[in-house]
């Protein structure tokens, strides 16, 4: 590991192939990308996707899956995959769920038939999609919370997260009936919760730590709380977490908050938001922000980003991109999708070359300044 700083630069290594961090997953909730096809991923050099628990056991089944050899031969995928556990899907299902110590019971967004997901079923689950990396089965809280309601729920996230683990445990040694593992070497992380409340982030690492996994993640931020917020829990937690294992921010974020979480010790990222902006034409530059809808790209013959590698800008203009979004066309997610991973993508690859030749401070502050002049951080 080559550290920089907090920041670090590792290699993390899985069943399917090694991952250099920091890395971002691109987010493929249910077995896919959106826009985007998987040699397309390859090129761009997206090294690790994400897919869901909760979405893959409604649609078309973990079990379908696992008769079909597993997660990665089913989506033709054969790099590393993390699955989240489905605790943040029940938690934005709102009026839909109820949660007690069992696990959460919920009725399905798909046909309203209920079902309960407790941490249990959600590691059998994981282990016949056979990810690289499982997360184990949180609550999550919306902002803000009660320091009384987000102790009650991190305590009850450390108790699931102990039977996740012991679950795993006991598939590992064959002890359960009816799980067909397709990944014998999926690594499973903790998930450490308490709100934005530091005294409960630092009982929740401890408590999380001493369970003992592969890799640690930093849960229920990016729910609402301001980013100055997120920055200072993550570093909190980040520095209680042991150094040999690996961190990973969940659902962050913009560009500037994933230079902000390296900066604090963060590995790993995932987030929706480069694909969902770019199917509604929000579109990030070397420059900031672009709105491919605005009618100033109508008649500008110039690639979306001169700087940007990535097979949009190096075969089409604004004003192309624009007519394409205004008209409707399928294709207008394609390449933006394409453009903003790529963006994602090389800004983990900058960030990894910065803290490899110890200049990711000088990188930091010129990042923050082009993507936004009136920042100031810490």
């Amino acid at each position: 590991m080559t550290t920089d700083g907090l920041a670090r630069r590792g290699h993390l290594t899985t069943p399917h192939g090694v991952v250099d961090t920091p890395a971002f997953m691109p987010v493929g909730t249910q077995g896919a990308v959106k826009a985007m096809r998987q040699e397309d991923l390859v090129g761009i050099g997206a090294e690790i996707i994400l897919g869901n628990t909760y979405h893959l056991f409604l649609r078309p089944g973990d079990e379908l899956i696992a008769r079909r050899g597993g997660l990665h031969r089913f989506i033709g995928w054969h790099r590393p995959i993390l699955t989240d556990s489905g605790g943040y899907q029940v938690f934005s299902l709102s009026g839909r769920r109820a949660i007690r110590e069992e696990g959460a019971e919920f009725r399905s967004h798909i046909d309203g038939t209920s079902h309960l997901l407790t941490p249990e079923r959600t590691v059998d689950i994981q282990a016949r999609l056979g990810s690289d990396i499982a997360m184990v089965f949180d609550e999550c809280l919306e902002y803000p919370a009660t320091p009384d309601a987000a102790a009650a729920s991190m305590r009850r996230s450390v108790r699931w997260a102990e039977r996740c683990r012991a679950r795993l445990s006991a598939i590992r040694e064959g002890a359960v009936d009816g799980v067909a593992v397709s990944n014998p070497g999926q690594a499973q992380f903790g998930i450490v919760q308490g709100g934005v409340h530091d005294a409960l982030r630092l009982e929740s690492a401890d408590a999380t730590v001493h369970v003992g996994f592969e890799g640690y993640a930093i849960g229920g931020l990016s729910v609402g709380e301001p980013p100055d917020v997120m920055y200072q829990v993550a570093g909190l937690v980040a520095a209680r977490l042991p150094t040999d294992r690996p961190r990973y921010l969940m659902g962050a974020g913009t560009p500037l908050d994933l230079v902000e979480a390296v900066a604090r010790g963060i590995d790993m990222f995932d987030c929706v938001l480069p694909t969902r902006n770019a199917r509604n034409g929000q579109l990030f530059t070397s420059q900031g922000k672009v709105n491919i809808r605005n009618a100033r790209h109508a008649e500008d013959d110039g690639p979306l980003d001169p700087a940007c590698r990535c097979y949009t800008c190096r075969h089409h203009s604004r004003a192309y991109l624009r007519h394409l979004f205004m008209a409707g066309e399928m294709t207008a997610a394609a390449l933006n999708t394409l453009h903003n991973l790529t963006f994602y993508l090389d800004t983990m690859s900058r960030i990894r070359d910065a803290i490899a030749f110890r200049t990711f401070e000088t990188f930091r502050r010129e990042f923050v300044r082009s993507m936004d002049p009136d920042a100031v951080r810490a």
